[in-house]
């Protein structure tokens, strides 16, 4: 039996919403220090890899490690109307294989969700080293990456010692975004190297979009054509990582 509650109810609606954003479907893989998953989207672009620890918890109970596959975007469904000020409970039944969900606040509601069948091994963590690293605020880079969607379907990110470059190129219009060092909303610019790359705008942004809605503050990691891991450090205890490749193109 797994049993976990949260004070405010929002916090897993928004878990929920930034990992559905690559998946619909996924393994959550419960055990005595709390919750974690990793899964690839469908075309292998991007990965998503959460380790939400139990003290994120106001209750956190796991008898043995255990394995529950989730209909994210189905269980979204019943949450839509979740409220901050809402107390969430979360039962997993392995005889039954069902989860059930008792929201309760001005009124009590209950649900039963069946779980499907958990898929293949999870991906493994990529293994890479980075040139540079930025802490920034989590809405600052949002804003620009959605002013940038008017511009082009790609954004180049550039580092030097003492700026963080944003850089998008459409068939008549282009962005250029410089955040130098001292900025407020640079909390830090590490550069062992200079480095450049172009990812998918369209990806990176609603990675963002919904990472910001968990965290306040972007860890971001890159060095020259690799991929680019975004970290967002979650409420309570915890990250929710996200791997993104790269867009090679000639110079």
């Amino acid at each position: 039996m797994i049993k976990a509650v949260l004070s405010n109810a929002k916090i897993w609606k928004n878990i929920l919403d930034a990992v559905s954003t690559l998946i619909d479907e996924a393994d959550f893989n419960f055990d005595e220090n709390g919750i974690k998953l990793r899964s690839m989207d469908p075309s292998h672009i991007a990965m998503i890899d959460l380790d939400w620890q139990k003290s994120a918890f106001d209750d956190y109970s796991c008898s043995k490690p255990t394995k529950a596959r989730i209909s994210i975007k189905g269980m979204l469904k019943l949450l839509k109307r979740v409220k901050s000020d809402e107390n969430l409970e979360i039962v997993f039944d392995e005889t039954t294989k069902k989860i059930n969900l008792t929201l309760k606040g001005k009124i009590t509601k209950r649900f039963v969700i069946p779980t499907l069948e958990p898929g293949e091994e999870e991906a493994p963590t990529p293994k890479l080293t980075f040139d540079s690293r930025i802490r920034i605020v989590s809405k600052t880079l949002k804003e620009v990456l959605d002013d940038m969607q008017a511009v082009s379907d790609n954004v180049k990110l550039e580092t030097t010692t003492e700026k963080f470059i944003l850089q998008a190129i459409g068939e008549l219009s282009s962005a250029v975004v410089e955040i130098e060092k001292g900025n407020e909303a640079l909390l830090e610019l590490d550069v062992k190297n200079p480095s450049k790359a172009t990812f998918n705008l369209s990806y990176l942004a609603e990675i963002v979009k919904a990472g910001a809605s968990t965290s306040d503050l972007l860890n971001l990691e890159f060095s020259t054509n690799k991929p680019i891991k975004l970290e967002f450090e979650l409420v309570g205890q915890g990250k929710l990582s996200y791997y993104l490749a790269p867009r090679i193109e000639s110079e």
